[in-house]
């Protein structure tokens, strides 16, 4: 069984209101719960069931979700420096020629237009940092990359601080962003 992580720490955090931040935590625990709830479920049903096919379709959401989630609040709470003599920060320079300019894709990234998530994975084979798109929860995860770092940008993560202003709600995220944290990420 899968228990909800605490991020209250979080509240107070510059550019996040305790308004949003407790809606997006409570949308988190539905996903902790729905995860639970289906994995009882599947218990229930005949593998050759519409239920069980349903199920397990529907799981990969739910989970997916809450996982995406623990990423994301669990990367913030900082100061958003990252260290010039961290592994990664040497890593992002070296493969975008600069932090910058992974910076500047990985915003790029979560300003395309729809929801989903920006997001920065190792290659786990090549070692490779690659910023890509997570359209819905559980769609366009590259196989066998390790997650680095996650920005929500479903409306539900800024709508009530930021309105339609996502770029406002990006600039708060990178000023929050723990590298410490993301850092032991790594592989």
């Amino acid at each position: 069984m899968y228990v909800k992580k605490d991020y209250s720490k979080l509240v107070g955090m510059e550019g996040f209101s305790e308004k949003a931040l407790t809606a997006h935590f409570a949308l988190y625990e539905g996903y902790v719960k729905n995860t639970n709830r289906i994995l009882e479920e599947l218990g229930e049903y005949k593998s050759d069931t519409i239920q069980y096919a349903e199920l397990k379709r529907r799981l990969g959401w739910e989970f997916d979700g809450m996982r995406l989630h623990e990423y994301y609040f669990s990367a913030l709470g900082g100061n958003g420096e990252i260290s010039q003599d961290g592994a990664l920060y040497k890593m992002l320079a070296e493969q975008f020629g600069s932090f910058e300019n992974w910076k500047a894709d990985f915003v790029a990234t979560a300003k395309m237009r729809g929801i989903g998530w920006s997001a920065l994975y190792q290659d786990v084979e090549s070692g490779k940092l690659i910023n890509f798109w997570i359209n819905e929860h559980n769609e366009g995860h590259p196989a066998g990359a390790n997650l680095i770092l996650n920005l929500d940008v479903f409306e539900h993560a800024y709508i009530f601080d930021y309105g339609t202003d996502r770029s406002g709600y990006i600039d708060a995220y990178m000023k929050n962003l723990d590298w410490v944290a993301v850092e032991k990420r790594l592989k």
